[in-house]
Parts: C-alpha cells; sequence; structure tokens
C-alpha cells in the first residue's frame, strides 16, 4: 500500500504520514532542501504529542519537519529497505534499542552522537538515566537518545494484602513467595501471582528476577550465562511460583494481555509487568479492582532489587543523511528537558532523571507507582532481554527454561541444554 496524505498546518510545518510503505519526498539529497528535516516515527502517543509541538519547533529553529508516521511493522520493513540501500532521504529515525538497535549499529545505520550530546551542556546527556542509555550506546559511541522507558514493578491488590494481616506490600522475592501462599489460601479461586508465560513473552518480565538473583543472559566477557547457579535460581524460581501459585490450569502462551485480564478481573493478587502499562489496572472502564490496586518496587533478590530499566524508543540520526547538523537540532528539541517534562505529563515515561525529580513530572501518576519506578530507575538493569541482532530467534532459546519450570520439568537441567543452545547462536552470530 502506498497511500499519502499531506496536510499543512500553518504556513510554515509540512507534514506528510505515510499509511504505508512510501517514502518521504520525492527521494535524492535535495528532496525537501536542507532546511527540511525528514523524521520517521512510529504510531505512538509519544508521537502524536510531539506532532501537536512542531510548529513551535519550527518557528524556533527556521526548519521544517516532514513526519512519517508507520505502523511498527511498516516501520521495521521500510527500515530494512532503506537502510539497506543506504538511502539518504531518513534523517531522523524512532527505532527500538533493544530490538534492533545493535544490528542498526554494528551495521553503521546510526551516526555517532557522541560529541553532538556531550557537547551540548544545554541538552546534558547526564541527566539521562544510566539504564537506558547503555542500551543506546554502541562500542562506547551514543548512537541514539533515549526518548520513553519502561520499568518492571509489582501491581498488587491492597485489600487482599490487608485481609491477610499484611501492612505493606513485599520487599524481597522471598516475602512474594510467603505473602502469596497467604493470600492464595485465604482467598479460594484466586491465584497468589501471575505474570507472563509464553517462552518469547516472558524473557523481558523475567529479566528482572534473573538480574535480582544476580544473574545475566551473557556474562562479561559475552558468553552465555543461562546455566550459572544464579540463573537456574532465578529459573526455578519463577517458574515455581506459577506453578505453585499462578493461575489454574495455567497455559505457557501468555503474553502481557493475558497476564493483566486475570488481574484485572480480579483473578490474582500480584503480577510483575511494565509501569508503562498501568492504566490498564487503575481504568474502571478496564478493571474491576481498579481501586484497590497498589504497586511497589521490584522486590529484592540475593542481588539486590534490580528491574529492567529500558528505552522501548529512541531516536537516532540515520548515517547516510545528509543533514545530520538539522538532524540533531531536531533531536536536542524534542528529547529536550521542555518536551520530555510535557510528555512525562501526558503518561509518556521518560528517561530523564531531572523530569522523575521535579513534581509537575511525577503528579499525574499514583504516588506510589511513581516512588516504585524511582527505585526502578536507580537500580535499573538496561536491558530486558539478550543484546544481539537475533532478538525473535534468541528469546524462543532463553525462554524454554521458564516454560519447562512453569510446567514442573527439570530448570536445572533445561538451562543447561538452552545454554549450550544460546551459545552456539552467540558463535554463529559473531562470524
Amino acid at each position: 500500500m502506498d497511500v499519502r496524505r499531506r496536510s499543512v498546518i500553518g504556513t510554515s510545518l509540512a507534514m506528510v504520514v505515510a499509511l504505508g510503505l512510501s517514502a518521504c519526498g520525492g527521494g535524492g539529497d535535495d528532496a525537501g532542501g536542507s532546511n527540511t528535516v525528514r523524521v520517521t516515527l512510529v504510531n505512538h502517543v509519544w508521537t502524536e504529542n510531539i506532532k501537536k509541538a512542531l510548529p513551535e519547533f519550527e518557528k524556533q529553529s527556521g526548519l521544517k519537519v516532514e513526519v512519517t508516521q508507520l505502523g511498527e511493522d511498516q516501520l521495521s520493513d521500510q527500515y530494512n529497505v532503506k537502510l539497506n540501500a543506504g538511502s539518504t532521504d531518513l534523517d531522523v529515525m524512532m527505532y527500538r534499542p533493544l530490538q534492533e538497535g545493535k544490528l542498526f549499529a554494528k551495521n553503521k545505520y546510526l551516526a555517532d552522537l557522541t560529541e553532538k550530546s556531550k557537547s551540548d551542556s544545554a541538552f546534558e546527556i547526564a541527566d539521562f538515566q544510566s539504564g537506558p542509555v547503555q542500551a543506546t550506546t554502541y562500542e562506547d559511541k551514543v548512537v541514539g537518545v533515549p526518548i520513553i522507558t519502561e520499568q518492571e514493578v509489582l501491581y498488587y491488590r491492597k485489600d487482599l494484602l490487608e485481609k491477610s494481616g499484611f501492612t505493606a506490600p513485599p520487599k524481597t522475592l522471598d516475602e512474594l513467595k510467603a505473602q502469596a501462599a497467604k493470600v492464595e489460601a485465604d482467598n479460594p479461586g484466586v491465584a497468589g501471582f501471575v505474570s507472563r508465560t509464553g517462552k518469547a513473552a516472558a524473557v523481558t518480565q523475567f529479566s528482572s528476577f534473573l538480574y535480582s538473583f544476580g544473574g545475566d543472559f551473557v556474562d562479561a566477557s559475552g558468553k552465555a550465562s543461562i546455566n550459572t547457579e544464579q540463573a537456574k535460581q532465578a529459573y526455578a524460581y519463577y517458574g515455581g511460583l506459577l506453578r505453585e501459585h499462578g493461575p489454574e490450569n495455567i497455559s505457557t502462551d501468555m503474553s502481557w494481555s493475558e497476564a493483566m485480564a486475570i488481574f484485572t478481573q480480579g483473578k490474582a493478587a500480584f503480577y510483575t509487568e511494565a509501569n508503562s502499562l498501568y492504566k490498564n489496572a487503575t481504568d474502571p472502564a478496564k478493571s474491576k479492582v481498579s481501586e484497590t490496586v497498589g504497586f511497589a518496587a521490584f522486590p529484592a533478590g540475593p542481588a539486590g532489587s534490580k528491574p529492567y530499566n529500558i528505552p522501548s524508543w529512541a531516536l537516532g540520526v540515520n548515517e547516510a543523511s545528509k543533514n545530520q547538523d538539522n538532524a540533531w537540532k531536531f533531536i536536542q528539541w524534542a528529547a529536550g528537558k521542555e518536551q520530555a517534562l510535557a510528555q512525562q505529563k501526558a503518561g509518556v515515561p521518560s528517561a530523564r532523571t531531572s523530569v522523575w525529580e521535579n513534581p509537575e513530572g511525577a503528579a499525574t501518576y499514583p504516588k506510589d507507582l511513581a516512588e516504585a519506578t524511582t527505585v526502578s530507575t536507580a537500580n535499573g538493569v538496561g536491558h530486558d532481554r539478550p543484546l544481539v541482532e537475533k532478538v525473535a530467534q534468541a528469546r524462543e532459546i532463553v525462554g524454554q527454561p521458564i516454560v519447562d519450570a512453569i510446567t514442573g520439568k527439570d530448570a536445572a537441567a533445561s538451562a543447561d541444554a538452552a545454554n549450550e543452545a544460546f551459545q552456539k547462536f552467540l558463535d554463529d552470530e559473531a562470524k
């Protein structure tokens, strides 16, 4: 499909909204002129917010902005075609650091923004949280700027905890297991705990358990490490918690939507999930338990509380762009402190520390969720999956022990087998 709709807002904004695999402008280095910045964005509330503010940027900068807006699959397809071809008609790219970031950086699709970002005192790259910055850095070079973050937190039912005599949510994973068991026993038909169970989908939420037990997907030397004692304990804990205290007849193909539905229908006491999805639990139109939902920091394991703190989306500059200076001006503004605060107030979690420290930035979030998120940003790990080029394939491998643990198989043996397969995967990818 190559349907286009052109609309002009005011006299200075040129914006192309592409509804399929279409290119912005007519191609060639001079399309739109050097004062036109061509920006490719995904369908997201962040994008809608930034589009509304574009006239302000154009007035301040004297630049014009052409926006191509696509769905995630269309965006990936367009990048595959254009970046492989070395196209120059992309300037700014909205991309997923943990999904295609390593591939893009390794293939030199992303311009090195280190000097631009670190020499800009007003932009203040040091204001960004370390976890998201890790994910937008490649071989010590800044290749992107995080704009949207997610952290894993604990959702829980305040009424059920109170009924079982608990005055506070669990602070440790041991306490989580104990409270889940007690609440489940006190409330027949209600599971103590729910989370994602699908082989690939569960990897994201499982990662925080892995880190909090002291493990990771690879070690410091880049070798597969999902069969360490710490990793085996994490697999056994996560799978055991779901097997022993999860929903009856638990399936092993649940993603966030299925797990969230169980929680919002009042069928589970605890649920670990991304903070960005919280409105599904607090909106009375979506949740039967909206009035009784609480939020807490991810419970600490043997290595402490180490939830993921990731950038789900970032902005980068196409290395082949002939307009990199103006592309950076757009990023300076779109990811700057003022826009970051506006986005946060609109419900889009920012990667900037100053925004979370600003009372205005936290005012639109439930108080306990804002507090839990602050803990997550301080202790968080900047990835929620293996940092590889073929992410989907890697998730299938490292997710197998999760499924095996849930179904009561030998989690340790499964981790050993998965580690061998994952190392082979890493070796093949390195060739």
